[in-house]
Formats: C-alpha cells, sequence, structure tokens
C-alpha cells in the first residue's frame, strides 16, 4: 500500500482565532504579541498584515511602522491551547499516527485509514478533514498530501490560506523540480544562499547535480538535500514523544567578553524560547544557561522558579543573572544559549537546545 500522509496547518493560528472571536478584527491588519514599548514581538500576523510585510518573530515596533493601522492583540495562549485541543482531537479521530509539530500544526499518516490512495480518493478525505475542522473550530486548515513528509509540507505551503495540494505518488520529481530551493526542507536563508553561488535556484537545479560531488562539498547534509530534492524521504510519522527542554543557543563569529553584547544576545535567545514555548503552550520552572568559552570549555549554570514561567522578560532576566555570576575580567565566550525545562509532564514536541 502507498503511504498517504498528510501535513495539515491552520492558517494564521493566533491571528484567526482573535479573528475568530471579534468580529470586528475581520478583514483587518492584525498582530498577536507584546507591546511596542515592552520590546515585543510579533507571535502571529494575520493575512491582511502579511501584505504589508509584518511577519512573526518581527519586532512590534518594526511591524507597527510597517502598518500603522496594524491593530496589536494580546496573545491568550489559553485559548489557543483549547482550540488546538480540538482540532487534534479530529486529527487523531481520522488515525492514531498523529505527529504534532506545534499548537497548528502536525503530520497525519492516513494510509490505513484512507485504503484507496488514488488521487480522487485523498483529495476528498483532505477535503473532508478541512471541513470537520472548520465546522468545529471556524478556522480554516492548509493541507498538503503526498508520499514523503517533506513533500505534504511543501503542498501544504503553496496555497494558504485554505489551500489544498495532493502530490500523488510517483510525480513527486515533477512537482519539486520548478519550486524555489528555499522551499526544500532543511534550506534555510543562508543555506539558500550557499547554494544560489553555485548556481542552484530551483529544486530540480539540486536534483541534477552528481551527488559525490555534493557529499564532498557540503558532506551529510548535501547528500539528504539531494535525496529530498528527488522526493526520497523514508522518514516516518512519529506519534507523540516527550521533550525535555526547550532551548535555543548561538555560536559567535568571534570570541565576545563584553557584557553587554552577551546579554542583548541572551535576550534575544530567551526570547525565541518564549516564542517556542507559547506556541506549544507550555511553561516550565528551570532555566538553564549554556556556554562556551576561548579555550572551548562548556558549562551551564541552571535555577529553579518558584513558578511555572513562558515569560520572555523573566527567562532573560533569570538567564542573564545565571551568565554575568560567570563572567570574569578576560573570559571571552564564543557561545551562550538559554533553555527552560521541568513543565512537569510529558509534551508533544522534541526542540534541539
Amino acid at each position: 500500500m502507498s503511504r498517504v500522509l498528510l501535513h495539515a496547518d491552520l492558517d494564521a493560528f493566533f491571528a484567526s482565532v482573535e479573528q475568530l472571536d471579534r468580529p470586528e478584527l475581520r478583514g483587518k491588519p492584525v498582530a498577536v504579541g507584546g507591546p511596542a514599548e515592552a520590546r515585543g514581538v510579533v507571535a502571529a500576523a494575520s493575512y491582511e498584515a502579511r501584505t504589508f510585510g509584518v511577519r512573526s518573530a518581527l519586532p512590534m515596533r518594526t511591524a507597527l511602522q510597517r502598518c500603522p493601522e496594524l491593530i496589536r492583540v494580546s496573545p491568550r495562549f489559553d485559548r489557543y491551547h483549547a482550540v488546538s485541543e480540538q482540532v487534534f482531537a479530529i486529527f487523531r479521530a481520522w488515525t492514531p499516527l498523529v505527529e504534532p509539530l506545534s499548537m497548528d500544526e502536525a503530520y497525519l499518516d492516513v494510509s490505513a485509514a484512507l485504503g484507496d490512495a488514488s488521487e480522487a480518493a485523498i483529495r476528498d478525505a483532505a477535503a473532508r478533514l478541512k471541513a470537520e475542522v472548520r465546522a468545529a473550530t471556524g478556522l480554516t486548515l492548509s493541507v498538503g498530501a503526498g508520499a514523503t513528509k517533506s513533500v505534504a509540507k511543501i503542498g501544504s505551503d503553496l496555497e494558504k490560506p485554505d489551500g489544498l495540494v495532493v502530490v500523488p505518488s510517483g510525480t513527486e520529481c515533477a512537482f519539486l523540480a520548478p519550486l524555489p530551493i528555499g522551499r526544500l526542507w532543511g534550506v534555510g536563508p543562508k543555506a539558500e544562499e550557499r547554494l544560489r553561488r553555485i548556481g542552484v535556484t530551483t529544486i530540480g537545479n539540486l536534483a541534477t547535480l552528481d551527488r559525490a560531488w555534493l557529499e564532498d562539498g557540503f558532506g551529510h547534509w548535501g547528500v539528504l538535500l539531494h535525496d529530498l530534492a528527488q522526493g526520497i524521504d523514508p522518514r516516518v510519522v512519529t506519534p507523540e514523544r516527550e521533550t525535555k527542554s526547550v532551548g535555543r543557543e548561538t555560536t559567535f563569529a568571534q570570541d565576545v567578553a563584553d557584557a553587554g553584547k552577551l546579554t542583548t544576545v541572551l535576550r534575544e535567545l530567551a526570547a525565541d524560547v518564549a516564542r517556542a514555548l507559547h506556541r506549544h503552550a507550555l511553561r516550565g520552572r528551570t532555566v538553564t544557561v549554556k556556554a562556551r568559552d576561548a579555550s572551548f570549555q562548556t558549562w551551564s549554570r541552571q535555577t529553579t522558579l518558584t513558578a511555572p514561567t513562558d515569560d520572555p522578560t523573566t527567562i532573560a532576566d533569570t538567564a542573564c543573572r545565571l551568565l554575568l555570576k560567570e563572567l570574569r575580567p578576560g573570559r571571552r565566550l564564543r557561545l551562550v544559549g538559554v533553555a527552560v525545562s521541568g513543565f512537569g509532564e510529558a509534551v508533544q514536541l522534541a526542540l534541539p537546545f
């Protein structure tokens, strides 16, 4: 039996929930996030706001400059989590093979539930799933369907919002070939720039390159991308798994000793961690700072808070205190990171520290 995998993604989830609950926001540019004066960032933007270049992770101050009519709404994570649970209950009624990626997206393996892997049958099933979610929540769901995770994910992104793209088994290469290389899983802005420098602008360009040459120049990453460009992706849908921590780290181009710069970077990382916690409706009690100095010695320090948190300021302040205790004149750092753990219960997505 051919595999049939779906990538299901709620459109502009946080912002769509706010527009659903507050009819006066419908059709208007909306950004969910903290206030600009408190250095807030955009957690989600409605499609009306996106036409002005407002995107998630953008500083709210910049978002308001790009779109003066932008309506900022403070996030209500309890409400988003409740809606997410409704949607995931629908997913699990279709199949037990549901792999959550965040509060608003997941992979579903519907091979056994579907039986018939024809394009018409897959399209009908995806349409029914979308209709069930809309009837239950009032929200639109974009769905990509294919025999692999990477193809399904690309498909769900192509026709947002309210999209439905089916890629029949055996047509992956033809589907992928004309798409920009940045659409490929694992290719971020830096990787895209690197590939463009060698003339790779489409996924089809990458698929035609010599595999051994890619391995020699890019290592295992090059081999992986070559497989994905040819529609080869054996990864399976893995249901819920426990995660121990949510963290972010960065390596500096040059070693840094300045406490001001180090704490500024640590606050940026803490904001990233807080956004990830928000997306997955998590709060943790333990904050950990990780650092590596110029001699490549790696160390970490942690503290346990009195109550679980997902607040970026609390995480950042705690992380900075831990780091500053360890700084001494002349000590230069090449890497810093921050993580939150101690969730108190199993959670659904493993995020790398």
